[in-house]
């Protein structure tokens, strides 16, 4: 599957290279002690990595075993040859529908492994991408990272499957190229789900203080299991913790210690700039497929909150008030609160979550 022309594959590969080579003088000027990328032209580390303190993965998530069969859909964008990993699932008893699982910044496709399973009982074909820049798929040097971009390459894989329409469900950072996906593709999204979604408000507008791409790489190449774990704890559960989470902390951190770690920072950091500059807020109005929101109301998730001053963090991140504005903004939207829930709730409560999900999935009309 090949887009549109584009600036050759050469003249990409040098820019990228300049690119790579500019940050590592940068970072040298400034005292970093960076040493030269090598990894596919990925920025310099600052620091050597961490000793080992769990496993250690690939840039691709290579030693991370998913629940099902990972598949690579191999294309062409933005003048490179990229591929996206992918689970597609095949229930015993098909109803003939497709639902389409997105995940979040902090999660991989393998962690809607419970979901996957729920849905395919239901009789649901349910295909599961990493999208570039993510977990097993390409991490390129160099991509004009968008919402948009995210929401072509997804379009594109599905239709090298033949799926003309899908349900489409989105959990975090998937939630807003659910939404962005919904409005590029009506009329081939059937339904929309939204799974405590970030972007429901906007960040900047809000007063977060935005930083540089450089900024974000230098706190990635931070990353440990114990910062993950912390961040997630107080963010996501409200305190709380279960073990069961414990195997998506190690799935990320084993990222940053394995010998991929800049690669995988320097990707990171692109994203996040994609998710502070490009809200999708402002458009909830112009959604018209049926649309389902299942909230957790102890979920604090505001990208940049610590950057903010504590006036600007005292407002941000209430879902309870978050989710109510969003269904009432969206045209044909249902609301789902779950009071005692997180970022997550299909992974805190799986069995109310996926009640609530296949419940509204069999009684909501399709997108005509």
């Amino acid at each position: 599957m090949t887009t549109s022309p584009m600036p050759s594959i050469r003249k990409l590969s040098t820019i990228a290279a300049c690119c790579a080579a500019a940050f590592a003088l940068a970072a040298c000027a400034a005292g970093s002690g960076a040493s030269a990328p090598s990894n596919a032209g990925a920025p310099a580390a600052s620091a050597a990595s961490k000793p080992s303190d769990g496993p250690a993965y690939g840039p691709e998530l290579q030693g991370f075993e998913y629940p099902h069969p990972v598949h690579e859909f191999t294309f062409t964008s933005q003048g490179q040859t990229l591929h996206m990993a992918y689970m597609d699932v095949q229930p015993q008893k098909p109803n003939g529908r497709t639902a389409v699982l997105l995940h979040g910044k902090n999660f991989c496709a393998a962690t809607w492994g419970e979901t996957i399973t729920q849905l395919a009982d239901a009789g649901y074909r349910v295909i599961a991408p990493d999208q570039i820049g993510f977990c097993k798929s390409s991490k390129p040097a160099a991509y004009q990272f968008s919402f948009q971009q995210l929401a072509r390459n997804t379009h594109a894989l599905l239709a090298s499957l033949g799926v003309e329409r899908a349900t489409i469900i989105g959990h975090s950072t998937g939630g807003m190229l659910g939404v962005r996906y919904g409005l590029m593709y009506p009329r081939e999204t059937e339904q929309l789900v939204l799974v405590n979604p970030i972007g429901l408000e906007d960040w900047k507008a809000k007063g977060v203080p935005s930083i540089s791409v450089d900024d974000w790489y230098a706190r990635e190449l931070k990353t440990s299991a114990d910062g993950i774990r912390n961040y997630e704890q107080s963010t996501y559960y409200a305190g709380h913790w279960s073990e069961r989470y414990e195997p998506w902390v190690q799935m990320l951190a084993g990222m940053y210690r394995g010998p991929g770690k800049q690669q995988v920072a320097w990707d990171s950091a692109l994203l996040y700039d994609m998710i502070y500059t490009q809200p999708v807020v402002y458009e909830f109005g112009q959604l018209r497929m049926p649309t389902l929101l299942l909230i957790g109301q102890k979920d604090t998730t505001a990208i940049g909150k610590d950057l903010a001053s504590a006036e600007v963090r005292a407002k941000l991140g209430h879902y309870p008030e978050l989710g109510k504005a969003a269904a009432k903004a969206i045209p044909h939207a249902s609301l789902v609160e779950f009071p005692d829930l997180g970022h997550a709730p299909q992974m805190q409560d799986p069995q109310a979550f996926h009640k609530a999900l296949l419940d509204w999935l069999a009684e909501a009309p399709g997108n005509h």
